[in-house]
């Protein structure tokens, strides 16, 4: 194992066996109860792992597969956040990202970008398209916390109100929500895009004609 693998490794248990702590002891601000998430991704598995960590907040989810059916989601729901993956099949997440940004119905929500892909992780980094924040898979519950409070905190997110000490309000009921059994199933760690729509052999990840299309974004 090479030195860059051992770190990497080493990075992924340090989330593993952290992220029960980071429950039980955040500082960040939490953005406002019942406040409605969508996740975009085309991987069933991240978007039920990161759907479980959202709705553990107290926020109610939205779930996305394709980039068109994430745009139509947006302007219909109008959700609080988005958590869009740049590699999908079809519009990838720059796309999306572009027409989020382009239309008056979407442009002002908080996006943050997410994807276990090196290519795009650079592509990312190096033109930013006019997303609030990225998260690079695999990634924790403190993670996804740690986003939302930053968000939070600059602004971008309404935060939640400090509890009223008289009685319990009922759980806030989330949009496609899943019994204790299904939940329970759930891991608790978002890996990159394993079960993700397998791309033809002799193609790349992220093809060149693609990227060129969503370029230059204001």
């Amino acid at each position: 194992m090479d030195g860059h693998a051992l770190i990497n490794g080493f990075g992924f248990l340090k989330r593993l066996l952290g992220n029960q702590a980071a429950v039980e002891h955040r500082v960040e601000p939490q953005a406002a109860l019942g406040a409605r998430m969508l996740v975009v991704d085309d991987s069933p598995t991240i978007c039920a792992v990161l759907g479980k960590m959202l709705r553990q907040d107290g926020y109610a989810v939205l779930k996305a597969t394709e980039g068109r059916d994430a745009i139509e989601l947006a302007r219909s729901e109008q959700p609080a956040l988005i958590f869009l993956d740049i590699v999908m099949p079809g519009m990838n997440g720059f796309a999306v990202l572009r027409a989020l940004r382009h239309d008056p119905l979407t442009r002002d929500i908080p996006i943050v970008m997410i994807s276990g892909n090196p290519q795009a992780t650079e592509q990312f980094y190096v033109q930013r398209f006019g997303a609030d924040d990225f998260m690079q898979k695999p990634f924790g519950r403190d993670e996804v916390y740690l986003r939302i409070g930053q968000l939070v905190q600059s602004g971008r997110l309404a935060g939640r109100l400090p509890p009223v000490q008289v009685e319990l309000a009922p759980p806030v009921p989330s949009v496609g929500e899943l019994s204790a059994d299904e939940l329970a199933d759930i891991p608790d760690i978002a890996m990159p895009d394993a079960d993700a729509t397998p791309h033809r052999a002799g193609t790349t990840t992220m093809p060149q004609a693609t990227l060129q299309v969503v370029h230059g974004i204001g």
